[in-house]
């Protein structure tokens, strides 16, 4: 059974919750980074980014302790404070197409995501898990939480009913036009109530956050075995999740974008793209697919709907079903030439959100020769891949909500 607990968060004050929240480090710009760092001191940005204080670049250990030192600092001038219960956490996300996200912020369990109760559907780089696994180590702390789903659950939501009827201890909005509320569950009768529901689970499922979720499991290891009075019930036995019931999900594609035909021209493509797939010119008509297997492209100034051809491809797992997989395993790397979609220089990813236009918009440039477009996976096919304990090819899901870095902090 998985299990998630209440902890005591370290939090940002009321009145500076807005100005310390920040979104991940690698989803600014270098000019946007620089704009934030250099008029709100508070940001968050200023504790992983140390470095700006000196304006210098600084990286290895040198940089994980001096985030632990803006960190202390952070504390020391009490914009952080502790909370002396443990709490759940109910967070709640209005973004700017004025959808709602909901769900609980706590405590998950290393020994269940070992046990394969909390599941994945990606894989992970060797590299970058012991490098977060360090990083870990010397803050001793995680800012921002993994993204795990679960199963609608009735009895929570009433919870989440009752307590989101109260004043929120967090109510603001970024400039990305985002409305983040916070409450703060502490009371015995609720938090056990939560607990039980997370423990009768059959299963939790990581939609966001595979590399976070496996280098906290790699440091839990670690210390676990360096302590010789270990409990499993040491902080680190622990990473913060936020917890979302799975209809809250938004899952986004990821559209592809190739620099060139390998070679071919554009008639020798589509002739080989003809053994695969029905073919239709479109002209300018914006062409967005509507059912699995169909796909869209924008080649040389005009969009295509391409349709599998279902007797030239066998479905043999839950992966092969997957429209990402099908369009690898007809197009990119038998015409394409592209193996490896996670290193290949040739592709490139655009999500969802900004759609085919922008497809067009760098296919028209010349920067790119072809596009394609396509459906988003499913909140039931991210499950069964997880479950058949499959992987999903790189940039297959673009998941919402994407959580902001500060709001609430695990210590470890």
């Amino acid at each position: 059974m998985p299990k998630v607990i209440p902890f005591r968060a370290v939090r940002p004050t009321r009145d500076k919750v807005s100005l310390i929240a920040a979104r991940s480090y690698q989803s600014y710009t270098e000019e946007q980074r620089k704009a934030r760092l250099d008029t709100n001191p508070f940001s968050f940005l200023h504790i992983v980014n140390p470095g700006y204080k000196y304006q210098k670049e600084i990286d290895g250990v040198e940089r994980y302790q001096l985030v632990r030192n803006r960190y202390e600092e952070f504390k020391e001038e009490k914009y952080f404070i502790r909370d002396e219960k443990p709490a759940y956490y109910l967070h709640k996300i209005v973004n700017r197409e004025n959808q709602v996200f909901h769900g609980i912020v706590g405590a998950a369990s290393i020994e269940a995501y070992g046990k394969n109760k909390i599941k994945k559907h990606e894989d992970t780089i060797a590299d970058r898990e012991e490098t977060f696994k360090d990083y870990l180590k010397t803050v001793g702390f995680n800012a921002e939480p993994v993204l795990l789903s679960y199963p609608d659950n009735e009895i929570l939501e009433k919870i989440f009913k009752k307590i989101s009827s109260k004043r929120a201890e967090y109510e603001f909005t970024t400039t990305y036009r985002d409305t983040h509320y916070l409450w703060v569950v502490n009371n015995e009768k609720d938090t056990a109530e939560i607990e039980k529901q997370f423990a009768e689970m059959d299963n939790l499922y990581i939609a966001d956050g595979h590399h976070r979720s496996a280098s906290s499991f790699l440091l839990a290891k670690d210390l676990a075995d360096n302590n010789p009075e270990h409990n499993g019930k040491e902080p680190y036995n622990f990473f913060m999740s936020y917890c979302i019931p799975e209809s809250h999900l938004k899952i986004h594609e990821f559209n592809r974008l190739v620099k060139d035909l390998n070679g071919l021209s554009k008639e020798e493509f589509l002739i080989k793209l003809d053994t695969y797939f029905r073919i239709e010119n479109l002209g300018d008509f914006y062409y967005k697919p509507s059912k699995k297997g169909h796909f869209s492209m924008y080649l040389d100034g005009d969009f295509y709907s391409l349709y599998l051809r279902k007797n030239q491809y066998d479905y043999t797992d839950a992966l092969s079903k997957l429209d990402v997989q099908i369009l690898y395993k007809t197009v990119l790397k038998p015409i394409l030439g592209i193996e490896d979609l996670r290193n290949d220089k040739r592709i490139s990813y655009t999500h969802g959100k900004s759609d085919m236009a922008s497809i067009k918009g760098f296919v028209d440039s010349k920067e790119y020769a072809v596009g394609f477009g396509m459906l988003p996976s499913t909140i039931e096919e991210v499950k069964q891949i997880a479950d058949e304990n499959l992987v999903m090819p790189p940039k297959a899901t673009y998941i919402e909500p994407k959580l902001r870095s500060g709001i609430t902090i695990y210590e470890f």
